[in-house]
């Protein structure tokens, strides 16, 4: 049978699944390509959470639900995490509609944000377009590890990465830019600025498609081209060497989370489509940015409603008598962890709803496992491709529960499993060489109109930056990055704080850092790949958010992970 991977990842597996549950990449489709990553092919060698416990002890799935169905009454929180993005996770809130939901994202959102507000909808960029091009650039994004079936589309291509680590596929680019963090706005509007100067404008494209176009060029003009080097910590010679490898190219953008992970992280987005807009690499074959793409665009929304919302990165939960954490872990993954534990030892009673134990699990009162994705039924909508996937219920167990049975058990009237499906789906697919696909999909994004009010695009034209001169020169940029074995804090995560060769230390020795606030030890790792003024921890570390700022974005209620520099306190 075939089903689709559940994670959230670019690239949407679509799943052969035999008798014995063994999965494999099925080799017809279009971007699977009969492949796996390492999370799939390893799925079930990590175990899951088998039994309901409350306070360590075994209860029953009835007693569990029981006890839900009582702390309800109280003042409650709903916090949902991204370890399954099949859309029938969403319909668990239906549940808790009369309490608090948090909203935002500890992802993409401000970037999001920036996207929608230059172009009005933030369209897919599939591989099967980026094929097409002649030149990619690779912006903030390690596709060997979040997006490894992008590669296939990549071949014979001229390769630009742009990112202050020097990632495995460094090594087959073309150009090299080891930017400043934080440096991306400045990289965008130097870009810009020499552009313009090239007159590399696409005239056609500013005056019939562009809205605010002499604003855009006006600001990023007012910068002087010193402090947009300083900040970028890119030379004129790299921008003009980047320049001539795209000038009439068929270029790609692919952008990662890396570029947004700052207060003003939806204007960085605005800055890179505003280059590229300016360009006219928009509706045309070939040219465009990839981010991680509205799934859901066009889709019917069954589960939508109005609820009292909180925001999820700087959520208080000790503000609430229970709260309900689902398919996440927010001690591991949230900005700043000790005012996260906080939180959860301060709320009355904390239920965590999901597959595997983790940091959240152990804090939590009562433990409800959850059924995997072959368990049950579901559809999944990819952010990284137009191809649906469907997802039938392929096995049995008596482990666990769905979340649509969750939903009723705990009293709330819905429709059947497969209803719901069937209106998602329907509500906006169409067929291609016998697959499903998302009907708003376009061949080529944007080649007809933007979805901004003036169906133009819009350009940036305006941005604040509170760091000082002081701020730049002081301390490390402690990088978040991912771990190619884990996807964030699920599977095998690793434990290292990686510092620059320069600063002269041993492997496994013990080093202290501190943002001013908190302080926290770490085991050191040596990384030729870093710049001198980076420190990097990788996403699931189980201390990588203790020093993340309590802080969210300007736009788009994301959380921040790159808004700080440590200090050594000792080593």
């Amino acid at each position: 049978m075939l089903t689709t991977c559940p994670l959230d990842c670019f690239d949407s597996c679509s799943i052969e699944v035999d008798e014995k549950l063994k999965l494999k990449g099925e080799k017809s489709h279009p971007i699977t390509q009969g492949y796996l990553c390492h999370h799939m092919n390893n799925f079930h060698k990590f175990a899951r959470i088998e039994k309901s416990t409350l306070h360590g002890k075994e209860i029953s799935i009835d007693e569990a639900i029981d006890i839900v169905k009582q702390k309800m009454q109280e003042k409650t929180l709903y916090f949902k995490g991204s370890g399954n993005l099949g859309v029938m996770q969403g319909i668990t809130k239906i549940a808790f509609k009369d309490g608090d939901i948090a909203k935002g994202s500890l992802c993409e959102s401000a970037g999001a944000y920036g996207i929608e507000e230059g172009r009005g909808a933030n369209l897919t960029w599939s591989p099967v377009q980026v094929e097409k091009s002649e030149v990619v650039v690779i912006w903030g994004r390690n596709l060997s590890v979040t997006n490894s079936h992008m590669l296939p589309a990549l071949k014979g291509k001229t390769i630009i990465v742009i990112d202050p680590y020097k990632t495995d596929f460094t090594k087959r680019a073309d150009l090299h830019i080891n930017i400043k963090p934080r440096g991306d706005i400045y990289l965008a509007m130097l870009l810009s600025r020499m552009a313009y100067m090239e007159e590399m404008e696409d005239e056609e494209f500013v005056e019939q498609r562009g809205k605010n176009f002499d604003y855009f060029i006006d600001f990023v003009n007012s910068k002087p081209v010193v402090m947009l080097e300083n900040r970028s910590g890119v030379c004129m010679l790299e921008v003009d060497k980047m320049l001539c490898m795209i000038k009439g190219k068929k270029v790609s953008f692919l952008v990662g989370l890396g570029v947004q992970k700052y207060t003003f992280g939806h204007s960085v987005l605005r800055a890179i489509d505003s280059f590229v807009a300016m360009l006219g690499l928009f509706g045309k074959d070939g040219c465009g940015v990839g981010y991680i793409s509205n799934s859901s665009f066009g889709f019917a929304s069954p589960f939508s409603m109005k609820t009292n919302r909180v925001y999820k990165p700087i959520v208080d939960f000790g503000a609430y008598d229970f709260v309900f954490i689902q398919g996440g872990n927010p001690v591991n993954q949230m900005p700043c962890t000790p005012k996260v534990k906080e939180g959860l030892k301060k709320a009355k009673f904390v239920v965590y709803f999901g597959l595997h134990v983790n940091e959240t699990s152990k804090m939590a009162d009562l433990i409800i496992p959850a059924k995997t994705f072959l368990e049950k039924d579901d559809l999944k909508l990819s952010y990284g491709h137009e191809y649906l996937g469907e997802m039938p219920k392929i096995s049995d167990t008596d482990i666990g529960i769905s979340e649509y049975d969750l939903c009723k058990r705990l009293g709330v009237e819905l429709r059947s499993e497969k209803e719901y499906i069937k209106e998602i789906r329907d509500s906006n697919t169409t067929k291609r060489d016998g697959r499903l696909i998302s009907k708003t999909y376009e061949n080529v994004p944007y080649e007809k109109e933007f979805y901004t009010d003036s169906g133009k695009f819009e350009f940036f034209d305006d941005f604040y930056d509170d760091f000082t001169q002081e701020d730049l020169d002081e301390g490390f940029y402690l990088l978040s990055a991912k771990y190619n074995k884990s996807l964030n804090s699920q599977f095998k995560t690793e434990q290292y704080l990686h510092v620059p060769i320069s600063l002269g230390l041993k492997d496994e020795q013990r080093l202290t850092l501190t943002n001013g606030t908190y302080e926290c030890e770490y085991i050191v790792k040596n990384d030729e790949n870093l710049r001198d003024d980076c420190m990097l921890l990788h996403s699931g570390h189980k201390d990588a958010n203790m020093l993340t700022p309590h802080i969210m974005s300007e736009e788009g209620k994301c959380a921040i992970y790159q808004e700080l520099k440590c200090q050594i306190v000792s080593s």
